[in-house]
């Protein structure tokens, strides 16, 4: 039976989009709902193109009810990917799911971790920080932002003229490359 994931997103869902073409006529898994925060969110569209049925929820429903977690029992899944979800996970989910939510980071982690450090503002600090590289982090979730457990590293390097476009681009082309895989392999472990 294939192993059923659910993704969080919060916005344009690139990775979604690399996640849903890995899986698509998969044998080993499926991408059974695609959550979402913002229901402006682009991730919304690229998951309709994949006949991905969406939840968007708001902050009380997250946090203060049981309903995400009910549904994802409903479904039955197996693994949690974030893919750009841009709040912290909830005790409960973490709880009903121990080392089953994963999420990307888009620098090498500890540095340029934590509340407030995603997106542009990494590879804005990045820069500022004149880096030689960049890279990206395949994590475990916990309670903490980008505290997990590391699964996954991979480097890039920091040419003198690259600008936040390129840095953004280079990243972006790791994520692709290797965010799918992981997931995979982390599939490929999970018991029956």
């Amino acid at each position: 039976m294939k192993k059923r994931i659910a993704i969080f997103a919060s916005g344009s869902g690139s990775n979604a989009q690399k996640l849903m073409e890995h899986f698509k006529g998969s044998t080993e898994a499926e991408i059974v709902l695609v959550l979402t925060n913002n229901p402006d969110a682009y991730v919304i569209q690229r998951a309709d193109n994949f006949e991905i049925p969406v939840h968007i929820f708001d902050r009380n429903e997250f946090y203060h009810t049981e309903h995400i977690l009910d549904l994802l029992n409903d479904l039955g899944i197996d693994l949690i990917v974030l893919a750009g979800f841009l709040w912290l996970i909830p005790a409960n989910l973490i709880k009903r799911y121990p080392n089953r939510i994963i999420n990307i980071h888009p620098a090498i982690l500890p540095k340029f971790g934590g509340k407030g450090m995603y997106g542009d503002h990494v590879h804005h600090a990045v820069i500022a920080a004149a880096e030689p590289e960049g890279g990206i982090t395949i994590h475990y979730v916990n309670e903490k932002y980008d505290e997990g457990e590391y699964i996954f590293q991979a480097k890039y390097k920091i040419d003198k003229t690259d600008n936040l476009e390129m840095i953004k681009f280079k990243g972006q082309q790791l994520e692709h490359l290797h965010y799918p895989k992981i997931v995979e392999n982390i599939i490929k472990k999970l018991p029956a």
